[in-house]
């Protein structure tokens, strides 16, 4: 499986690269559109910090910091391949750290896991039956493993769809997953 995986992050990458950067963020802006008809007022969200190529979640916490929702974003701790959670209050604070993730580094404000009602994860791939691909080296896959009761939103471009991913018992299921073409899979 880990060969398979491996091919099918590789064909992605491609997908990825060849987006326009322009064409990237328009869709990006449309995903978070989309999503924010999903987030609730006062509802806590923990939302990655996006890099170059993935959905751009920069006008998604716009959005959630002007409607006043609490915002968790993951802090990459490579010892021991795990996220320690930060409030974010201004995007002003990120700083380009652990793999050129945006991170607030200096600026900590701690959060126990169990304040956040809805995880927004990045993507690599998806399918139509909530599967999802990460990077590879799991820390979202751990994370989520010890705190399954929170609400799992991926977001992802269309052209990240595979039509059947190989999933494995470390893999979480994705309540839903949003692309620039709205819901493309809702559980339940």
């Amino acid at each position: 499986m880990r060969e398979q995986k491996s091919r099918i992050r590789k064909v992605l990458r491609e997908r990825k690269e060849s987006m326009d950067p322009k064409d990237r963020l328009e869709k990006s802006r449309i995903i978070c559109r989309h999503l924010m008809r999903l987030i609730m007022d006062g509802e806590t969200v923990m939302v990655y910090t996006s890099k170059e190529k993935e959905v751009n979640t920069v006008p998604l916490i716009t959005s959630l910091l002007q409607r006043k929702n609490p915002i968790v974003v993951p802090i990459i701790v490579k010892e021991d391949v795990s996220l320690r959670l930060s409030y974010l209050r201004s995007l002003s604070v990120l700083v380009p750290s652990t793999f050129g993730v945006p991170e607030p580094i200096g600026s900590e404000i701690p959060v126990n896991p169990g304040d956040v009602d809805t995880i927004i994860l990045p993507m690599l791939g998806f399918d139509r039956s909530g599967g999802r691909i990460g990077y590879g080296a799991g820390y979202y896959d751990r994370f989520l493993e010890k705190n399954p009761d929170l609400k799992k939103i991926g977001i992802a471009f269309a052209c990240q769809e595979i039509e059947k991913l190989p999933v494995d018992e470390n893999d979480s299921p994705m309540d839903c997953i949003i692309t620039e073409d709205g819901v493309v899979f809702p559980h339940g």
